[in-house]
């Protein structure tokens, strides 16, 4: 859907919608490219590794470490759902900073699997992404017969649903980082080669506040995606498994709808409830490809939702 940076010098990112119907048979697939986060939206999905066994399903993450082999099987389908491709610095959890020891996402919920092998016979099929190519290769058996290993970079799944979201206890809107999940580092303090930030269920009780985001522009480029239900910001439109796209410096924020109804609302203890977007930041410009831009279902009138906004500026404001 999208591309930043340059695989070739390890920097930046991709972002994919997957569709998968069958497992893969006697076939395999390794990338020399980037470490893979799998975001299930649809489905369930099972990716057989040389170092175990991983299924995963809507609401928790996968997290494919550059070079391990792997096979996919379809436990229930169709699967879809999103990948972020990272071609730099793996991702690690990020720093809590003064939020201290407990909180968002914590080591204890990574799982890593239990060892597997394959010992079969059998012609099978090797697919290699070096460099943004694709080559092919056969070979006369599962290259899952990994008996032994040693390391510490491994394949992992997370459950979404155990991460402990923080937020504002009096006034104003917190920064997104305070949602991050994981972040591949960029070396710039500041920024990021990638974020991975998680929007989920939680309390909004600031007071004096605009709750839902605010209109902004900023470095970081973001890519949204839906897992299911409404996003506050954008209650019509934003439907589960679609994505949005904000690139670097480009403003944006709520619709209308959302402005208004968050600007006349009573602000009291209020549940945000039956929601789960996310989003793949990154300091680089997101390029669309082809496909994305004339392929792909597209909402024609999303620019729509801010047209009607109304001038809201009131030079008196303040004044006694």
């Amino acid at each position: 859907m999208t591309t930043a940076g340059d695989v070739n010098t390890q920097v930046g990112m991709a972002t994919h919608i997957y569709l998968v119907t069958q497992s893969m048979v006697d076939a395999y697939f390794y990338s020399a490219d980037s470490e893979l986060l799998v975001v299930p939206q649809e489905g369930k999905l099972r990716f057989c590794t040389e170092l175990g066994i991983i299924d995963v399903e809507p609401q928790e993450i996968a997290i494919l470490p550059r070079g391990l082999v792997y096979r996919v099987e379809v436990l229930e389908g169709p699967c879809r759902g999103f990948v972020c491709e990272n071609y730099g610095q793996k991702f690690e959890l990020p720093s809590r900073g003064p939020l201290g020891a407990n909180c968002m996402a914590n080591p204890r919920d990574f799982k890593t699997p239990v060892a597997a092998f394959e010992d079969r016979e059998v012609p099978s099929t090797v697919t290699i992404k070096w460099c943004g190519q694709f080559h092919e290769t056969k070979i006369a058996q599962s290259p899952l017969d990994v008996v032994a290993w040693h390391g510490n970079y491994a394949p992992c799944k997370y459950d979404l649903k155990t991460y402990c979201p923080v937020g504002a206890v009096l006034f104003d809107h917190p920064d997104p980082s305070i949602f991050t999940v994981l972040t591949a580092p960029s070396g710039q303090e500041g920024t990021a080669n990638i974020d991975f930030v998680l929007f989920r269920e939680g309390w909004m009780v600031a007071e004096n506040t605009f709750r839902p985001a605010w209109y902004h522009k900023n470095i970081m480029s973001e890519l949204m995606g839906n897992i299911y239900g409404q996003y506050d910001a954008k209650p019509k439109g934003f439907v589960p498994g679609g994505v949005s796209l904000h690139n670097m410096m480009l403003p944006h924020g709520p619709d209308k709808n959302a402005f208004e109804g968050a600007s006349q609302a009573e602000l009291k203890a209020e549940k945000l409830d039956h929601t789960m977007s996310f989003m793949f930041e990154t300091r680089f410009p997101q390029h669309l490809t082809r496909f994305a831009g004339q392929e792909a279902p597209l909402q024609d009138d999303y620019i729509d939702c801010w047209e009607s906004l109304e001038k809201k500026f009131d030079g008196t404001a303040g004044e006694k």
